[in-house]
């Protein structure tokens, strides 16, 4: 199965428990395959080092560069197709739906509700971590 996963739920995965870290576990263990561009690591990149996070990368003994060279690893980069304004919210979104595009997903991963509110873009479902977790469990 194509995956893409929002930053938000990326972030999730590397840094907590729970569904999130399920799905980065899944692609681990080749269940599925996820895939990620320039753009989306350039969020994550941007977004890990943040003040709120500090707490979590020192329990963790790892840094933010750490983590994101690793998840690089895990995804396969691909170049994001180009597509129009999507989401007028948050326009970096876009970059979230231009990845699925692009990589052909059969679903996109976000905890974020400008995309779930979506429900799906250009016949790629949008849904949760917990969601797509169900889905590989049946």
């Amino acid at each position: 199965m194509h995956v893409v996963v929002d930053t938000n739920t990326v972030v999730s995965g590397l840094l907590w428990h729970g569904a999130p870290r399920q799905v980065l576990d899944a692609a681990r263990v080749g269940r599925l395959a996820l895939y990620t561009s320039a753009p989306l690591l350039a969020e994550l990149a941007e977004v890990l080092p943040r003040p709120k996070f500090a707490q979590r990368l020192a329990l963790a003994e790892v840094t933010p560069q750490t983590l994101v060279l690793g998840y690089a690893v895990l995804a396969q980069l691909i170049v994001p197709a180009t597509i129009g304004p999507v989401v007028e919210a948050d326009p970096d979104d876009d970059a979230v739906l231009a990845c699925a595009v692009a990589a052909h997903a059969e679903v996109i991963v976000s905890g974020d509700s400008d995309l779930l509110d979506l429900e799906s873009y250009e016949g790629i479902p949008i849904i949760t971590a917990a969601q797509l977790m169900a889905r590989l469990a049946s």
